[in-house]
């Protein structure tokens, strides 16, 4: 594994919960934080940090990708968010191979994958799990 695991969305609240220096890093595209949604950090008085994997429209790797989570690092655990838990889990390999860390990758990510209906957000993810979250 070339970070430091994967955890559910549940376990990824109890890490911020626990480590005031922890920090959620959400790794999707402004056009998702708009119009899906955002975990909402707000009772631990704090907000998770947006910082895109790749760059919408044309969703190549954001190249200051890293530069820019280390701005936002208080050292401690950083835990990267995206829809289903694969942007975030290169997001993850990519910040522990430039040194920042521990690095981990929340598994099933907001929404999760489709149920059997086709919808995202109701079975797996932040969403379906109950964790505070918002829209804008």
């Amino acid at each position: 594994m070339t970070y430091a695991g994967d955890v559910l969305p549940r376990e990824a609240w109890e890490m911020l919960e626990a480590a005031e220096d922890a920090i959620l890093v959400d790794v999707r595209t402004l056009p998702e934080w708009q119009f899906v949604g955002l975990p909402d950090l707000a009772t631990l008085g704090r907000q998770a940090s947006l910082v895109s994997w790749q760059v919408w429209p044309e969703m190549g790797v954001n190249p200051d990708f890293v530069d820019e989570v280390a701005a936002a690092t208080r050292g401690g655990p950083l835990l990267f968010i995206c829809r289903s838990g694969v942007r975030s889990a290169h997001a993850a390999a990519a910040a522990t191979a430039r040194g920042l860390g521990p690095c981990y990758n929340v598994a099933q990510g907001f929404e999760g994958d489709r149920d059997c209906e086709g919808h995202r957000g109701r079975a797996w993810g932040w969403k379906a799990s109950g964790l505070p979250w918002k829209q804008e």
